[in-house]
């Protein structure tokens, strides 16, 4: 066993703050200071209004001569700053708007031509009735005075900005030869809404809040009884309760301050639409989440925390103190592989790491990072169930603090030095919502285009649903080691169950945890050594008001065709096949064709096969085109059972108009069946190994192309003799090739190669019981027949 812990295993407003161009001039004209105000040639962002550049009553503007591309003035005051004596610029707001500001440049010139120019300048603004100076600036060249500061953010009404010159002679000369404001116009929030007070059980106006309507809470408020609802800000005032109960959300524009309490349950969901948004809390605010179904409190759940600044200690207090584990993809390395937890290495890959260096155990002080993954149990000793009752069981954990919200970057690696090997991150949901599988894939999957980062991940996720006991054949760094096979799986064109047997929806659930793949193909932000970094995003456009649990969202618009395998003693296992737009047949990478997970030393598992790919597939994407009559997917199984057991393969989900229209045929190769899964599920029995052209899957008779012929009473002669001899005759001019003697768990137990139509084998070793007799001809049609052994 390697030395290693395997786990034991909607858009918001556009209400944006990056700073752009809102007003400027280059002024390009021959004679622009005949105007006052010059407007020609000016730009303004649609949301403001402006004067354009004017001078004040007591200069005078320049000759055409003087003045070709500069907006310019003389008879600036001697002595000292003069109030009429002054370039200004004037900017509205729109109603409705803000104006966040960030700097105003321009490029200063000064011309000496029949007296001394001005030698001294101000920069001042109406806001304080232009009695304080703005930054440092100069008469020539370019200028760029500072506006970020909060006196200047959130400009709602007409604000006038001046430029003072003065200290030459009458005729001196001073022009501005082009400017510009930057900063960014906003909507503001929540202008010309109604507010809304939820108080003595009830709304304080008629009808309900909506996104543009401010809402306060002062009273008790509970989602079940009073319904979900939306507003533009919301404020809980001290003493009062906000909780959104199961099913129900919150969705909220803009800002939240609390000063009261807001509880979210395990499957609500508070949403927060505007990425700068904020939220104050003064007072409580709790997020509940539930663990996995547990049957003992050694199984593991994946967690990422809702809240920002929660610590393992707080957050996961009911956890196990010494399985509490975080996950470090950059020390991932899987070069060698393993068989059965051996011991023995050798080339190749097994998702395991190899020095089992990329999980660490974290203390309870760690706070836990915004869509980092985190992995714990139960604790042992708080293992307790409900009275009268028997596991599964699943335990509330409760994170505190203020919600995460707007844009949260997480870092992935790989290991370049082995570029065979899946190179596995553990994030996970950051809100305390749902978000979007399609659209947080759409974002960071390299099937993405025109994102605003380098796409990372190789478009799949992975969750862990525990089924599978921990078994000594499992690899991995312990003795007992759970099973990779039970990790539930989202791509890019369907889902498929884990051990739980639950398809999961395409929503990942708040606090959720998650493994994804960071792509070899994507172009990294950072390289150390061997060791690239990239970035996953998560943003608010991510985030959904529904759907805060897992379950199953259909659609008739793809054909898919789910596939179990189970077993009268535990086993579960689920492949998806899907025909989708974009995929063809041939491998397409993880988007559309995700493997199994190498780990999967599960007792038993299914997969799909890709003609030519040497991998196990868990969701394979097929070409639109390809699913017709004469359409046969390969299935393969394998297993380590060795005990007497009856497997059964049936169709939990379908969807598309040809698969509910066709039936669903699987041929079993080597019992010569062809069964209907629509009618019902197959079962049948196997022998230990794994076996790659057993089983088809088809959508017409003709499609399997059938070379077994039916059986005829006639056409093939079984006789036991009393020594134990058994008699093959064919009655027919064909000869045997081959006899085949198969025990009804569909084991081969001998294998003759035979030239003749009618051969007598020594069989007296087999005990009395039913086989089936498989028999190849030289036409190369195959009889079955059972037939039971009586001596």
């Amino acid at each position: 066993m390697k030395y290693k812990i395997t786990f034991i295993l909607l858009f918001g407003a556009l209400y944006f703050s990056h700073g752009q161009t809102i007003f400027s001039n280059e002024i390009t004209d021959t004679d622009p200071s005949t105007d006052n105000p010059y407007v020609n040639g000016q730009y303004v962002d649609p949301n403001i209004t402006v004067s354009g550049i004017g001078r004040g009553p007591g200069l005078t503007r320049v000759q055409p001569a003087r003045g070709a591309n500069t907006y310019a003035a003389y008879n600036f005051w001697t002595n000292d700053l003069h109030t009429d004596d002054y370039f200004e610029f004037e900017l509205t707001p729109n109603i409705g708007y803000s104006i966040d500001f960030i700097n105003f440049i321009y490029t200063g010139r000064t011309i000496n031509f029949y007296d001394t120019p001005p030698t001294n300048i101000s920069i001042r603004s109406s806001l304080d009735g232009f009695s304080s100076n703005i930054g440092t600036p100069t008469l020539t060249g370019i200028n760029t005075i500072d506006l970020s500061s909060t006196t200047y953010q959130k400009i709602t009404s007409a604000i006038t900005f001046r430029v003072y010159a003065w200290g030459g002679a009458p005729l001196g000369i001073f022009g501005i030869d082009d400017f510009e404001f930057n900063g960014s116009v906003n909507a503001i929030p929540c202008y010309g809404g109604t507010t809304y007070t939820w108080q003595a059980g009830n709304w304080d106006i008629p009808g309900t809040p909506t996104v543009n309507d401010p809402v306060i809470i002062n009273d008790v408020y509970n989602t079940t009884t009073n319904g979900s609802f939306t507003a533009c800000n919301l404020t809980v005032n001290a003493g009062n309760t906000l909780t959104v109960t199961n099913g129900n959300y919150i969705e909220v524009e803009n800002d939240i301050i609390v000063d009261g309490t807001i509880i979210v349950n395990p499957q609500g969901a508070v949403v927060q639409n505007n990425n700068t948004a904020t939220v104050t809390n003064n007072g409580l605010i709790q997020v509940v989440k539930k663990t996995a179904p547990m049957n003992d409190w050694y199984e593991y759940t994946y967690w990422s925390s809702p809240v920002f600044g929660e610590t393992i200690e707080t957050g996961l207090s009911f956890s196990q103190p010494d399985r509490r584990f975080s996950y470090n993809g950059a020390n991932f390395l899987d070069a060698t592989m393993e068989t059965n937890n051996n011991n023995a290495t050798v080339p190749g890959q097994d998702d395991i790491d190899d020095n089992g260096d990329d999980w660490a155990f974290v203390s309870g002080a760690t706070v836990m990072t915004p869509g980092v993954g985190y992995a714990s149990t139960h604790s042992q000793a708080l293992f307790i169930g409900p009275p009268f009752s028997s596991p599964p069981y699943q335990f509330d954990y409760i994170f505190e603090g203020p919600f995460n919200n707007g844009v949260i970057t997480v870092p992935v690696y790989r290991n370049d030095s082995n570029t065979d090997d899946n190179n596995w991150n553990f994030i996970g949901n950051p809100y305390p919502s749902a978000i979007d599988a399609d659209l947080f894939l759409a974002s960071n999957s390299i099937i993405a285009t025109n994102t605003p980062h380098n796409a990372a991940l190789d478009g799949a996720i992975f969750l862990w649903s525990q089924n599978t006991a921990p078994s000594n054949t499992a690899n991995g760094n312990q003795n007992l080691n759970f099973a990779g096979s039970d990790y539930a799986v989202i791509n890019a064109i369907g889902q498929t169950a884990g051990g739980d047997g639950t398809i999961p929806s395409r929503n990942i659930p708040s606090g959720q945890g998650f493994f994804v793949v960071y792509s070899d193909a994507a172009t990294p932000d950072a390289t150390t050594g061997d060791i690239s970094e990239g970035t996953v995003v998560f943003n608010n456009s991510m985030r959904v008001t529904g759907n805060n649990d897992q379950f199953f969202r259909a659609s008739n618009k793809t054909n898919k065709l789910w596939l179990n395998l189970t077993s009268d003693n535990g086993v579960f296992n689920q492949i998806l096949v899907a025909y989708a737009k974009g995929a063809t047949d041939a491998n397409d990478g993880m988007a559309y064709d995700t493997p199994k997970n190498l780990a999967s030393d599960a007792s038993a598992i299914l997969y799909s096969i890709i003609e030519n790919d040497p991998k196990r597939f868990v969701i394979q994407g097929k070409d639109m085109n390809s699913i017709n009559k004469d359409e046969v997917i390969k299935v393969g199984y394998s297993t380590k059972i060795d005990i007497a057991t009856i497997y059964t393969l049936s169709v939990p989900q379908l969807q598309g108009s040809f698969l509910n229209d066709n039936p669903i045929f699987l041929k079993d190769k080597l019992l010569n069946v062809l069964h209907n899964l629509k009618d019902n599920d197959y079962n049948f029995t196997s022998e230990v190994g794994e076996f790659n052209d057993r089983f088809e899957i088809a959508f017409s008779e003709a499609a399997l192309s059938l070379n077994d012929i039916a059986f005829d009473e006639n056409a093939l002669s079984i006789i036991e003799h009393k020594n134990g001899d058994v008699q093959f005759k064919l009655n027919a001019s064909n000869k045997m090739n081959a006899i085949k003697i198969i025990d009804l768990q569909g084991r081969v137990l001998y294998d003759f190669n035979v030239n003749s139509n009618n051969e007598t084998l020594k069989l007296a070793n087999l005990r009395q019981a039913p086989y089936i007799a498989k028999i190849t001809l030289d036409n190369n049609n195959v009889i079955t027949k059972k037939t039971v052994k009586k001596y």
